[in-house]
């Protein structure tokens, strides 16, 4: 029997991906762990084995009701959540002129408001034991808007702010929050994952389009091992103060770091400006 000491983790999106991995680690340490899928026969090779420790259930963030259902029934089997890993989502690319009405709001659906539904509804276990920590899988889209993802990387803009702002409100009652930030890693983002709507405006031919058209074409390749992230996820779990932002990867490293510094920078020069806007100090 598992240990009843063994933390439980909630963990969305684990058909594929880092969901898949960060599962398979998560109970190949022995822990609890309900895996979720739109399609929980998808993930269930992972409980085979496992049936003791692991739940797999139907869950499709977008569906309020399957939302409230997978929570209690996680709460039912293992009396609480310790650690919930909003994985689920997928990306969209375009350009922000050609970008398609439903595609950005079912977007939208999946990674923003699916992911908050989800948050709201382990918010209560956790604050009544004042213990938990909360990943949200977000990107270093959501800190850099590259051509040809800007709806995708305004809902995970969407979802950073919405972690700081979570972040304030939970700490004092013992709950974490750490958004893990993935660059290019070697999952089925670009391929099974991935939504497009071709450019077809020439003006857009040398940035959304050509994005676009390298995303495809590296897929397979990226630096990016999904196993060392759930690796990495689950340390920051471990640790007594663990980071705000846990970015991934080199690629993702240096483009964060390169943007934090650039946008210091432009603060800075334009400080005076800034500062002006205030009233006059009598």
């Amino acid at each position: 029997m598992p240990s009843e000491t063994s933390p439980v983790w909630f963990i969305t999106g684990c058909s594929t991906g880092f969901g898949l991995e960060l599962a398979k680690l998560v109970l190949g340490r022995g822990w609890r762990a309900v895996v979720t899928a739109r399609d929980k026969s998808r993930v269930a090779d992972l409980v085979t084995g496992a049936e003791d420790r692991a739940l797999a259930l139907d869950l499709d963030v977008t569906d309020a009701a399957q939302v409230k259902a997978a929570v209690e029934a996680a709460e039912a089997r293992f009396g609480r959540i310790d650690v919930l890993v909003n994985n689920a989502g997928y990306g969209y690319q375009s350009a922000i002129e050609e970008g398609e009405e439903a595609e950005i709001r079912a977007q939208f659906d999946a990674n923003v408001f699916g992911l908050f539904a989800l948050t709201r509804a382990v918010l209560p276990g956790m604050r009544a034991r004042r213990h938990g920590h909360i990943l949200n899988i977000t990107s270093v889209a959501g800190f850099i808007g590259f051509p040809g993802s800007g709806y995708y990387a305004a809902s995970k803009h969407a979802v950073e702010g919405f972690s700081d702002s979570l972040a304030a409100e939970v700490k004092p009652l013992g709950i974490k929050v750490t958004c893990v930030e993935p660059g290019p890693f070697r999952t089925d983002w670009a391929g099974r994952s991935l939504k497009q709507t071709p450019s077809r405006i020439a003006d857009y031919a040398e940035t959304a389009a050509a994005r676009m058209k390298s995303t495809s074409e590296i897929s397979g390749t990226q630096a990016g091992d999904p196993v060392r992230a759930g690796e990495a996820m689950i340390r920051v779990t471990q640790e007594e103060n663990p980071p705000r932002h846990l970015v991934l990867g080199g690629f993702g490293v240096n483009a964060v770091t390169n943007k934090l510094r650039e946008r210091l920078a432009e603060v800075e020069a334009w400080r005076e400006v800034g500062l002006g806007a205030d009233f006059p100090k009598t």
